[in-house]
């Protein structure tokens, strides 16, 4: 299926039914549906061919989920521009990666507006919401175009989504993602979350330019309800599970741990909910215990990458319990057993499938790999191996097939020759009561190389000492994994969807210094 195709099954199944709601509006999917076509339409007699790259910038919104629709039935690559990254980011990805054409909300309109001068690449503007001197409105840019869709080829390894990395350790490379891949990660979705007739309502919560834009298809393509939460504080978010009956979400892990923080959440009814998924991070399994107590038997892991998107492993509802009980530590902290439209190892530096339990690099073979880096030939090849995406993140498969993250590859700490993930840390410290969460790096030091430091944000009104958690690191791991130090910080760096940003962490204390890893 094309990735438009996902939506258009939605369609057919349910024309008259909800696609989307957002605050107190309801979209069909009669009228989304005609105004990407009219979308598409003009677009297409603007000039924009099919593998044109065009991008919209916006905060969650129907309308801009809606041009996103109209790119891909035009054939073109969708650019997702997160509206909480810097300018400046927001430029450098717009130019690098060929955009022409820019759809965007007028909040944004002065930022843009500044930046124009900037990107002589984009032909077009066209503001979402209002009616601009130097860009029309999309009602008016739109109207009088056909409201079916224009005929456009479609090969399966097309270019539909150009999509930035994360950024954590240099300026963001583009992603290529094709029909094939999204295919292959919408069916391995599906087959993990089964509604047996049932039509799901999905809650759009984190931004839909990353991780909940495209876990909204599968929930599209059932004929199911997207509810888009706009502004996504805690109240906003419990009460459109609880008005809408929401049946799915995705949040990042810093987001839940703040959603359990909130008094009285154990009291709201929330048992609409059949799939909370977690990922993007690693998560607390402390924590994730205390999700599974509040939220009940719904919390649904996964694990992906912008490379290979969100649908490498999943541990859903049902592995989160062994013989009745909630599972062993070990299981909580794994990923999940691997999907099975795809084939992932463990390999050595010398690219060698290792033996099950060993540790090593997690690499992965399939149609949901990706395409390759826009314009980077060399980091594509670099990148994917003989067919294997070689992720970064360390790791192994136990006994029992479950996949477990050690750490990524550039945050590993070697210490007096000792190898030390610091994830293993993060979740000794993260039980802690008073911890709200963590981020644990190498710092220089003369004698080590590197020591271990464990930069730590509390709960509201709660306190620990660092030799507190020190001992309980010694106590759990030992003294080469326990930190030498602990700083304490009002908030750790965090990307727009909610990722530490450890590179920013090590940049503090490696200022002047090399680090050699």
């Amino acid at each position: 299926m094309a990735i438009i195709d996902f939506f258009d099954r939605g369609w057919r199944i349910n024309p008259r039914g909800i696609a989307y709601i957002q605050d107190e509006r309801t979209f069909s999917f009669q009228e989304v549906g005609e105004l990407s076509c009219r979308i598409a339409n003009a677009l297409v007699d603007n000039g924009y061919s099919k593998g044109t790259n065009g991008a919209v910038w916006a905060d969650n919104d129907v309308g801009a989920w809606t041009c996103a629709l109209g790119l891909w039935r035009a054939g073109m690559a969708y650019i997702p521009v997160n509206g909480r990254n810097v300018p400046e980011e927001n430029q450098y990805v717009l130019d690098a990666f060929d955009c022409e054409v820019v759809f965007f909300q007028n909040a944004f309109a002065g930022i843009i507006n500044e930046l124009r001068p900037r990107l002589p690449k984009v032909r077009r503007w066209v503001c979402i919401d209002a009616d601009l001197p130097w860009a029309p409105a999309l009602a008016e840019w739109s109207d009088g175009q056909p409201a079916t869709p224009p005929r456009v080829a479609i090969d399966m390894d097309d270019v539909v989504a150009l999509s930035a990395t994360g950024g954590t350790t240099g300026m963001p490379k583009g992603v290529m993602n094709t029909h094939r891949s999204l295919q292959t990660y919408f069916a391995q979705f599906m087959m993990a979350h089964p509604y047996q007739g049932a039509r799901p309502v999905n809650l759009a919560a984190a931004p839909m330019t990353h991780t909940a834009g495209m876990l909204s298809l599968p929930c599209t393509a059932q004929g199911g309800t997207v509810v888009v939460v706009t502004k996504p504080d805690p109240a906003s978010v419990f009460g459109a599970i609880v008005k809408h009956r929401v049946t799915e979400l995705f949040l990042p892990p810093t987001v839940i741990y703040r959603l359990l923080d909130i008094p009285g959440v154990d009291k709201l009814d929330l048992s609409s909910l059949k799939y909370f998924l977690y990922g993007a991070a690693p998560m607390s399994v402390e924590k994730l215990k205390r999700a599974i107590e509040v939220f009940g038997p719904v919390m649904s892991g996964g694990y992906g990458q912008t490379e290979a998107p969100a649908s490498i492993a999943y541990l859903p509802p049902a592995e989160h319990f062994a013989d009745g009980k909630i599972a062993s530590d070990a299981r909580l902290s794994s990923v999940g057993r691997p999907n099975p439209l795809i084939r992932v190892e463990i390999m050595n530096e010398r690219n060698e499938i290792l033996a099950q339990g060993e540790t090593g690099e997690i690499c992965v073979r399939g149609d949901l790999v990706m395409k390759g880096y826009y314009k980077a030939p060399q980091k594509t090849a670099e990148t994917i191996v003989d067919g294997w995406l070689h992720t970064g993140d360390v790791g192994h498969i136990d006994a029992e097939g479950y996949l477990h993250i050690t750490d990524r590859k550039k945050d590993m700490i070697i210490s007096g020759g000792f190898n030390v993930y610091p994830s293993e840390i993060e979740q000794v410290i993260w039980a802690h009561p008073a911890v709200q969460d963590c981020a644990v790096i190498g710092v220089p030091d003369e004698q080590w190389g590197e020591a271990v430091k464990a930069v730590v944000e509390l709960n509201a009104g709660q306190s620990v000492d660092a030799a507190e958690l020190v001992a309980l690191c010694k106590q759990k791991l030992g003294s080469v994994k326990a930190p030498k130090t602990v700083d304490f910080v009002d908030a750790l760096p965090r990307s727009p969807v909610g990722k530490v940003l450890k590179k920013d962490l090590r940049e503090r204390y490696w200022q002047g210094v090399e680090r050699r890893i």
